[in-house]
């Protein structure tokens, strides 16, 4: 109705998107192939485990990430406040309008380490990846992650190991095959990568990840997965459960890979 407009639809928590499931489904996935309607709507659905029970952690990415073909959504979760921004400023720009998820956590509102300097808004545009600031030598790297979003921080908070690189990407779908091959060839001795994500296996983003994290990587280096077990719920209904899960992924992630290192010619 209102094309030239930005217009946003916030969640209290993702999951309240559940009651709007048909509406998503049958009307905002599918209005271009069922009647050639474009639309900028985006959707603001807070996602990220914070120990608050399974209502109140999971948009149910996966749900969005299964809806997505031929174009018709794009998915984001920005990991710095210029990166979201910048990710609403292209959605008010791009003149091919389709609908805009986003997820971002509440805890990010209130954490510094995503807070971004004036600059950063005020110039750049919105990065589809983010590489590990943080390495000194890639040369040392053995295991390259990937990650979205507020787990970064929680992979990144104390520091990290420096046979490890932590790579956040930022846009899911289209999915970045280029930016994301860029950055594995920038280490030549990765034995192994990690997708690594606080939902359960069966939820979040490992399922659509897998695959084209593998044609995006090639087929010399072995894919593993670092998260949840596969659950019928979304999340720990106990803090001190739910610390325990956070905390045991960190370490997974932190340690050695279990395969002989390579020095892979790509």
């Amino acid at each position: 109705a209102s094309p030239d407009a930005l217009v946003l639809w916030e969640a209290q928590f993702g999951d309240f998107a559940n009651m709007a499931q048909p509406i998503i489904d049958q009307f905002i996935a599918a209005d271009r192939a069922k009647w050639g309607q474009d639309s900028g709507l985006s959707l603001l659905l807070p996602h990220g485990y914070e120990g608050q029970g399974p209502e109140h952690s999971s948009a149910r990415l996966e749900r969005f990430l299964q809806l997505c073909a031929e174009g018709n959504l794009r998915i984001a979760y920005p990991s710095t406040s210029a990166q979201y921004f910048h990710v609403l400023r292209r959605q008010a720009k791009l003149p091919i309008k389709r609908p805009l998820v986003l997820m971002q956590p509440k805890s990010m509102l209130r954490l510094a380490a995503a807070a971004s300097r004036l600059e950063d808004l005020a110039n750049g545009r919105f990065m589809q990846v983010l590489d590990d600031p943080n390495v000194a030598n890639r040369d040392e790297v053995t295991r390259l992650v990937f990650c979205t979003g507020k787990l970064y921080y929680d992979l990144v908070g104390g520091g990290h190991p420096a046979h490890l690189a932590v790579v956040r990407v930022e846009q899911l779908y289209p999915w970045p095959h280029e930016d994301v091959s860029r950055v594995v060839d920038l280490y030549p001795n990765i034995a192994e990568i990690v997708w690594a994500q606080e939902e359960p296996k069966n939820m979040g983003a490992w399922s659509y990840v897998a695959p084209r994290l593998r044609a995006s990587a090639g087929n010399a280096l072995i894919i593993r997965y670092i998260g949840r077990p596969e659950r019928s719920s979304p999340a720990e209904g106990h803090a001190n459960s739910h610390a325990g899960e956070q905390a045991r992924i960190v370490s997974d992630v932190h340690a050695e890979p279990t395969v002989p290192r390579r020095f892979a010619s790509r």
